[in-house]
């Protein structure tokens, strides 16, 4: 049984919304009105079909599936499939759903993953492109993938053929972390063809899903699945796309999620810079190498030096040890007191103190009081 969801098969609130999370029909948006209508996952399964057409966007035929999935939906299989193959069940409620997933319009009900989340996740960066990419589209998203991974940097992506790929790879020959986030289920992975690139994600980062782990993949689960890969991430690199590429629809997502985004210029003549040209011209970031990327994370920067000689912009919290980590998770940005961040972070008092110290010299906190801090 995995660490990460205790007690898992005798989790009886853990049965329930994952009940209500793979009922068919029940979109992330229809399953948070159903809780706001209904107040809880136990009154939303309880309801009739009467009661569930109350709810916007729930019409006579999805009421009836929705009643009848319910009672035949077999959510036991589900969680021992789960527990015999090592994925780990996240939802809402539990302290390892990824923190920024919770802070878009839309979250997953539920999360399955292959590999763990770790604190340094929360700095992370999605790179996503065709799946027909060019030579050229591959070079750079290696190279960007590559020089997030050495500054402690996530790549996210959706291990898709071409550019995702690409980003994957990179990122794990560089010694990095990367998340793919699939359409399908997480011991289902597509292309088929990158099976073992997926366990190799599971060993050096997770692959997650919100479909079942054995579902196999779904054409209208892909656009859904790009919200997760913006949501995971501070900002969004789109490498070569089309006019109606999927890497678009994430870029999308990212900006109504208020995350940065970021576009690779390619040749003028080629209908795979066609996307990246209409981001830039819509106020996109145009990216010529990860310091561009790096400059707009903001305060959170400072100067180190290459290999080379040459200078980079690394995000500070990357370089933070495992007690400062602590302390700045536990700071809100609207403002925290020092007794709450004392008994979030779990550490003594005056190791917080001596902590919060070298987290204000380093820019990251400010006072906005006597015993008030806030996060910039």
């Amino acid at each position: 049984m995995n660490d990460s969801t205790p007690h898992l098969l005798a989790d009886e609130q853990l049965r329930k919304h994952l009940r209500l999370a793979l009922i068919p029909g029940i979109g992330p948006l229809t399953r948070q009105r159903l809780i706001a209508q209904f107040g809880s996952v136990d009154q939303v399964l309880r309801a009739s079909s009467g009661e569930l057409q109350g709810v916007q966007g729930i019409g006579p035929k999805l009421a009836k599936k929705f009643v009848e999935s319910r009672s035949h939906l077999d959510v036991e299989e589900q969680i021992q499939i789960s527990s015999d193959n090592n994925v780990n069940i996240l939802l809402e409620y539990h302290d390892n759903y990824p923190p920024l997933l919770k802070e878009i319009h839309d979250p997953p009900g539920v999360l399955f993953s292959r590999g763990t989340f770790e604190p340094s996740d929360h700095l992370a960066i999605a790179i996503v492109g065709t799946r027909h990419a060019s030579r050229y589209g591959i070079k750079q998203a290696a190279q960007l993938a590559t020089n997030l991974a050495r500054a402690g940097i996530t790549v996210v992506s959706g291990m898709a053929r071409g550019i995702d790929t690409a980003a994957h790879r990179a990122a794990l020959d560089a010694g990095g972390r990367t998340i793919a986030v699939l359409a399908s289920g997480v011991l289902r992975p597509y292309p088929p063809e990158n099976r073992q690139l997926a366990d190799q994600i599971a060993q050096q980062g997770c692959v997650v899903s919100e479909a079942a782990p054995t579902m196999p993949p779904i054409s209208g689960m892909f656009p859904q699945r790009n919200r997760i890969i913006s949501g995971l991430t501070l900002g969004t690199i789109v490498v070569e796309a089309a006019d109606r590429s999927g890497a678009l629809i994430t870029a999308r997502h990212a900006w109504e999620q208020n995350r940065e985004v970021f576009a690779v210029p390619g040749q003028i003549d080629s209908r795979l810079s066609s996307g990246p040209h209409r981001l830039i011209r819509d106020g996109a970031k145009l990216v010529s190498s990860i310091d561009d990327v790096l400059e707009e994370l903001g305060p959170l920067a400072h100067a180190v030096q290459r290999d080379n000689g040459t200078t980079l912009r690394v995000p500070a919290e990357v370089t933070l040890n495992d007690i400062e980590q602590r302390v700045l998770q536990a700071i809100a940005t609207q403002g925290s007191l020092i007794d709450e961040v004392t008994q979030s972070s779990g550490i003594p008092v005056h190791r917080v103190l001596s902590t919060i110290s070298v987290l204000e010299m380093r820019n990251l906190i400010r006072r906005i009081g006597g015993n008030r801090i806030a996060r910039i």
